[in-house]
């Protein structure tokens, strides 16, 4: 009889946690977040949807890879709620007067490697070549421009053509760079080693949204930070390193292991967009003709500070390290 009883208890307990957790599946808030490249800076992405983050503030993520301009274009046309884009997407919105802004920022300098063919030896030897320039108005394209600056070349003068196809050179994040360095491809510049200023990626939302449903906005804020926290512990390194090397495919031990040290020396601590960032994206675009209206922007246009300093200024971010 005690046996029955006991076997009937557990099933009741079963029955009750399904049925909990059928609730609580049921109250998820199910938003769709685009991410507009497939790098490292993805990451904190992929770790508040694999461990656990998102649903802990009450979310079921669709996260989906869309390229950035189009990404862009799906927030704007109301079709997506959130993206993981550059400023440089974000201040082509708001000159075309689109409602957009960055309350994020995953990505706060400039880190691409600029690189070329095996058989180019310097910078001097692209004089009358064709380099790559990505998608216009990417940070991947800027990246270009920078180095073009650095070496004292101009496209114009020194006839250069930027497209796309066979090329001599282009700008690469550093774990893709590494991969055709193995391949014998010349590194001519490391921007991450310049300490150049630059908005690139970050978490980007309409002030509509931010108006109309805070507390969403909030919620997978405080996801993404927690998941940052997560990151920057050495306790979870395994974890993060199976997480790059499952998402970047990567399968060499060093590849997986250079990926996660690049992506903890350039994820901020506390993930807000930096203002002299976002001036200097402003600058550039203006300065290479990538968006003249570029110019008559503030870096308080871009970006919406708000949320990033109440969940800094409230000890959240602090207390996120203490549980991770």
């Amino acid at each position: 009889m005690a046996r029955r009883a006991a076997i009937l208890a557990l099933f009741m307990h079963l029955i009750v946690a399904t049925h909990s957790h059928c609730l609580a599946a049921d109250h998820l808030t199910k938003v769709v977040l685009a991410n507009g490249a497939i790098s490292n800076n993805v990451t904190p992405l992929w770790i508040a949807r694999d461990q656990g983050f998102f649903h802990k503030y009450g979310l079921e993520v669709d996260l989906v890879f869309i390229i950035a301009g189009r990404a862009v274009q799906a927030m704007l046309a109301g079709q997506v709620a959130l993206g993981l884009v550059g400023a440089t997407h974000v201040t082509n919105a708001v000159t075309g007067g689109g409602d957009l802004t960055m309350i994020l920022g995953l990505q706060n300098k400039l880190d691409y490697l600029f690189i070329a063919r095996p058989s180019i030896r310097s910078a001097e030897e692209l004089k009358g070549k064709k380099v790559a320039i990505g998608t216009p108005a990417g940070s991947a394209s800027l990246a270009t421009y920078v180095a073009l600056d650095y070496f004292g070349l101009m496209p114009r003068r020194d006839n250069i053509v930027l497209r796309s196809g066979t090329v001599e050179a282009t700008s690469l994040s550093p774990e893709f760079g590494q991969t055709v360095q193995s391949e014998g491809y010349r590194v001519l510049l490391d921007t991450g080693k310049e300490n150049i200023p630059f908005q690139s990626s970050g978490l980007v939302t309409s002030h509509k949204l931010m108006k109309s449903n805070p507390q969403l906005v909030e919620n997978m804020s405080k996801a993404i930070i927690e998941a940052v926290a997560y990151i920057h512990n050495p306790a979870n390194n395994k974890v993060v390193e199976q997480t790059l090397a499952k998402y970047l495919r990567l399968n060499k031990p060093d590849q997986i292991e250079r990926a996660y040290l690049d992506l903890r020396k350039e994820l901020p601590r506390k993930p807000c967009p930096t203002l002299e960032g976002i001036a200097s994206v402003l600058r550039l675009m203006a300065q290479h003709g990538l968006n003249s209206k570029a110019v008559q922007l503030k870096p308080e246009d871009v970006a919406d500070l708000s949320l990033c300093k109440k969940l800094d200024e409230s000890g959240f971010m602090d207390r996120a390290y203490q549980g991770s």
